[in-house]
């Protein structure tokens, strides 16, 4: 069980759970359609917003599996993103992490950044096994984030799901924990 109460900071930025004064951030970069084009949801107007913070405020815990930790990425008071890591499994020891960065702070290594530590987390705190994430095949910077994250892409789905109007594909990345301490080791 892993239960986020305090910040956390990494070397540019805090990661922490969510909190109602955030609600203004967050559609800043939610409500965008460049946000939302490989996410599930549209964007987001303020009332769905008002409802995913509500959503947000209670995912700084996991618990059991099928929880998720949801943690805010702010930059200088402000907040820019998010990064999540989601217990699929306590017998199979796996996980599931994804992240979310505004527009205007992409290419600065911030993504990489939360990422990293959620990674951490999962591998160091919960004691996961093995972490994956996924993205939408056309989203080659969250493709390459994961690459430089050290994952490797272990399957792409055609035509998968059917998107936001059209079928969608898939590329699914992994990361052991071996993997993970010998990335450590080495840098």
């Amino acid at each position: 069980m892993i239960e986020i109460t305090s910040p956390i900071k990494t070397a540019r930025l805090v990661l922490r759970p969510f909190a109602e004064r955030d609600e203004d951030d967050m559609l800043e970069f939610e409500s965008r359609p460049d946000v939302a084009r490989y996410l599930l949801n549209e964007p987001r107007t303020p009332e769905d917003n008002a409802k995913e913070l509500a959503v947000r405020l209670k995912q700084h815990a996991l618990r059991e599996e099928g929880d998720t930790l949801m943690l805010a990425i702010e930059l200088g008071g402000k907040v820019v993103g998010y990064t999540l890591l989601i217990w699929l499994s306590r017998h199979d020891q796996q996980g599931e992490f994804g992240y979310v960065l505004h527009p205007d702070h992409h290419g600065k290594g911030y993504a990489s950044e939360a990422a990293a530590e959620m990674l951490r987390i999962g591998f160091e705190e919960l004691g996961l096994h093995r972490i994956i994430g996924r993205c939408d095949p056309r989203n080659s910077a969250s493709a390459g984030l994961m690459e430089r994250l050290g994952m490797r892409r272990e399957a792409h789905f055609l035509e998968s799901q059917f998107f936001k109007g059209e079928w969608g594909g898939e590329y699914r990345y992994a990361l052991l924990a071996e993997e993970w301490r010998r990335s450590r080791r080495a840098s």
